[in-house]
């Protein structure tokens, strides 16, 4: 490298890191601060000149700086570290000028701000990881890929952050460990759609951690995992970065999310011996359905549970066949899986449906008013044939009929007991007198 490129270098490092504070082993001539920009900037190697000098765990800040905060990485589980001042007198978390110094501690770190902080050398003590490096904080934001111009409600969304301080990302896998990146919507209460005076929902924490959609653990790409499973209707995304002492917010521009494009149906088979068919239907405003298709399960009314699926099929509906088994509750659980109208993947749950099954009375015999002959009903067992199918009046009539039987035969039973334990009583009467004029006679 030729000497006038590397003084360009040095002065385009020193105009970086004047305005956060890092003092410099030779200082050069201050870039005005509409000339500058935010960044984070690392320790490295203490003989590396406009960086912050760190050796030994020393550093040293500017005269011109009103606010500084540090972080520090230790190991886990240690307790806080001392910093040293240049007039040799210590900041310890338990004994702080409170109007001056802003301490957080956690169990892998120390995130210290001070306010117009004692100029020259610095030396921080403690157990500091080795391979940690002093971390100036100053603007810390975060970038969001702009949500989808199609969204549904049930659909799960995988969306991508990334933290930056001005133009540069933040490529420490430490890092995650002090930030937490959160978001809610809220509602634009517009009176034209269903979520007009609904509250702010909470929906998911951005991780790096590898798991669920986070492909890559502490590649400092965060991943949030949005479930839009609340009222359909024009929302503002805010996305959150919380450190612990600073928060920072951004707005995307308010979305919409539509209605599911699935409903649900049920055609209910009144014939014992034939199934039900559960009708999906598709609107196709968003949605193209011929690329949809469907994995759930049927929860039968004695608890059974029976998965399905629908892969093939076009058109605007699917159906499924379901299993008559008995009269009760059957629920359909189900999720769909397709594209929207502008070819973008989605999968999404809908909600729950479920219809009810009447539990008909069928009688075996029914008598002949006409000749007293008797006719056999169809039942699911045995080979009986079939009668003609009969009205609602028809079997109401039959019903009624047969719990007059019924009771009349329970009214004759009562009877019976009743008489038996007449019976038993006056039995014990009698045997009871005889003794006692027996008795008598005895006596005289």
């Amino acid at each position: 490298m030729s000497l006038f490129s590397m003084k360009r270098l040095v002065m385009a490092t020193s105009l970086i890191m004047a305005p956060l504070g890092i003092a410099q082993e030779n200082v050069l001539p201050r870039a005005m601060p509409e000339e500058v920009r935010s960044e984070i900037e690392y320790a490295r190697d203490s003989n590396v000149a406009n960086q912050i000098p760190y050796f030994d765990n020393r550093f040293k800040i500017d005269a011109n700086i009103d606010e500084i905060t540090l972080l520090f990485y230790r190991k886990l589980g240690t307790p806080p570290i001392i910093l040293v001042r240049p007039d040799g007198s210590k900041l310890k978390i338990g004994s702080l000028p409170k109007d001056k110094v802003s301490w957080y501690d956690d169990r892998t770190f120390d995130m210290v701000k001070i306010k117009k902080p004692m100029p020259g050398p610095w030396q921080a003590i403690g157990a500091i990881e080795p391979n940690s490096r002093i971390m100036v904080i100053s603007e810390v934001r975060i970038e969001v890929e702009p949500l989808p111009e199609v969204l549904l409600a049930g659909e799960t969304l995988k969306v991508t952050g990334q933290l930056f301080n001005g133009e540069d990302a933040i490529d420490a896998p430490a890092f995650r460990g002090v930030v937490n990146l959160d978001v809610d919507f809220f509602s634009t209460n517009n009176t034209a759609f269903d979520n007009f005076g609904a509250k702010p929902i909470k929906l998911t924490t951005f991780r790096d951690d590898g798991y669920d959609l986070d492909e890559y653990r502490g590649d400092s790409i965060f991943t949030g995992e949005f479930t839009l499973d609340f009222a359909p209707g024009e929302w503002i995304p805010t996305y959150y970065v919380k450190l612990p002492m600073a928060k920072r917010e951004l707005k995307q521009k308010p979305v919409i999310i539509r209605h599911n494009p699935i409903t649900i149906e049920a055609n209910i088979s009144e014939n014992p011996k034939k199934n039900h068919h559960a009708v999906f239907n598709i609107a196709n405003e968003f949605v193209d359905p011929d690329s949809v298709i469907f994995q759930g399960k049927v929860t039968y009314p004695d608890k059974q549970e029976i998965p399905f699926s629908i892969m093939e099929g076009s058109g605007l509906t699917r159906e499924h066949e379901i299993e008559n088994t008995e009269g009760g509750i059957f629920r359909v659980r189900v999720g769909a899986y397709g594209k929207t109208v502008n070819g973008r993947e989605f999968r999404l749950v809908v909600p729950e449906f479920t219809f009810n099954v009447e539990d008909r009375f069928t009688p075996l015999y029914i008598e002949s008013a006409i000749d007293g002959s008797e006719s056999m009903l169809s039942t699911e067992e045995g080979n009986q044939p079939l009668l003609p199918k009969l009205s609602k009046e028809e079997e109401l009539e039959i019903l009624l009929e047969q719990q007059a039987i019924e009771q009349a035969e329970e009214d004759k039973q009562t009877y019976i007991a009743i008489g038996i334990a007449n019976g038993v009583i006056i039995f014990v009467f009698i045997i009871g007198f005889g003794f006692y004029r027996w008795r008598i006679k005895k006596k005289s």
